[in-house]
């Protein structure tokens, strides 16, 4: 993977030999969620972190009525007027012009620019190039037309960017990540009022080590809108015994386990899953805080249980990457991570081990599946930012 240095010198270069000009440049970086999935609709918390896998910005102004974008990983352009945004663009054009609608929207666009960027961020694997691609861009506006918006009102344009131009309904864990992320620190986000608190994560001896099972399902947007309503029905039925329930997360252990099965077995299931969950990012808190990493290793294998066998989202392969990993006493702890049916794992082990531990997966997956996994080490970052010094 390409360092972050080399990846800015890569922007910079392309940039001044496109546009013959010198840009400011900016990162943005990707995420993992280490505790917390699903819940973020159920005004739950969760346990994210930005990553050291990144996009690389060169951004100047061009006093030109366009924007004029180039991606040094697809080795494509794109450029949209000023006057007209929503013109028929590329994919990965859409996530920034919809960044731009945002800033459109409350008159605060003073001109064109130029953008050029790149980054090492594996595109399918769950770890948030969309939102990485929106930050940077909405930092990067920020900055150059000095607009002093609060980081806030950054994560909310960059997910609203998402929800209309890109046509993905997400919540906000993803934006926010990518840009309230502070280095070698995960925060809890609560997902009912947008507060977070950090908590440093002091793996010693450990890292955290994501699997890819390059699995890439069609069934995750309609069983994620499924879920959504499933949950939905268990919220109507417990707001019968208490008006003040809105949501999942109010729903108490002992009124869930007073109903078994109601008000359906399959929305018995899932708000069961959602109530365990939500408290298991306050256990994961709790554990981190008294840097305790063998207890945060088995939460990650409780949550994998429950969203194998009681929120079912997982897949063969996800099951049996984590699988793998129970009998390895090198392993801390391992489960999916993301929407599911794909995606990567993401484990907890010793650092010495993950050679053979590569090799071992890759023999026993490519015996299982006929095909290879990826391996990603991740280590925890700071997010989206300028950098105001020059690059050699």
């Amino acid at each position: 993977m390409k360092n972050q240095n080399s990846l800015l010198n890569q922007v910079k270069t392309t940039f001044t030999e496109y546009y013959q000009s010198e840009p400011r440049l900016f990162v943005a970086p990707g995420r993992i969620n280490i505790i917390g999935e699903h819940t973020d609709y159920n005004d739950g918390f969760v346990l994210p972190a930005a990553i050291d896998k990144q996009i690389a910005f060169a951004v100047a102004k061009n006093n030109l009525n366009c924007f004029r974008f180039y991606s040094t990983d697809f080795k494509e352009s794109e450029k949209v007027s000023t006057l007209d945004l929503g013109q028929d663009i590329k994919l990965w054009a859409q996530y920034l012009v919809g960044v731009l609608a945002q800033f459109k929207k409350i008159d605060k666009l003073d001109s064109g620019f130029d953008v050029i960027f790149g980054g090492d961020i594996p595109v399918g694997a769950g770890l948030s190039s969309s939102a990485a691609l929106e930050c940077g861009l909405a930092k990067a506006i920020n900055v150059l037309s000095d607009l002093k918006l609060s980081d806030i009102e950054l994560v909310k344009m960059a997910q609203k960017a998402e929800h209309e131009y890109a046509g993905v309904m997400c919540g906000i864990m993803d934006q926010y990540a990518s840009v309230f992320g502070k280095k070698n620190q995960v925060f809890k986000l609560d997902c009912r009022d947008n507060t977070h608190k950090y908590f440093p994560l002091e793996l010693g001896d450990y890292e955290l080590l994501l699997v890819n099972t390059n699995v890439k399902h069609s069934l995750a947007s309609s069983e994620y809108n499924l879920r959504r309503e499933e949950c939905e029905r268990g919220v109507q039925y417990f707001k019968t015994f208490d008006a003040d329930i809105n949501a999942l997360r109010d729903v108490s252990k002992e009124l869930i386990e007073a109903h078994v099965d109601q008000p359906d077995p399959v929305s018995y299931q899932r708000s069961k899953f959602m109530v365990e969950e939500i408290a298991r990012v306050g256990q994961a808190t709790g554990a981190m805080e008294n840097n305790d990493l063998h207890l945060l290793g088995e939460l990650l294998y409780q949550t994998h249980d429950g969203l194998s066998k009681l929120y079912e989202v997982s897949c063969h392969e996800l099951d049996f990457l984590v699988e793998l990993t129970k009998p390895l006493n090198q392993v801390l702890g391992s489960r999916m991570m993301g929407g599911g049916f794909g995606g990567c794992t993401l484990n907890l082990l010793k650092k010495s081990f993950i050679p053979e531990f590569k090799e071992m997966v890759k023999f026993e997956y490519e015996k299982q599946f006929s095909k290879s996994p990826d391996f990603y080490g991740v280590h925890l970052s700071d997010g989206a930012r300028e950098f105001n010094y020059e690059i050699s």
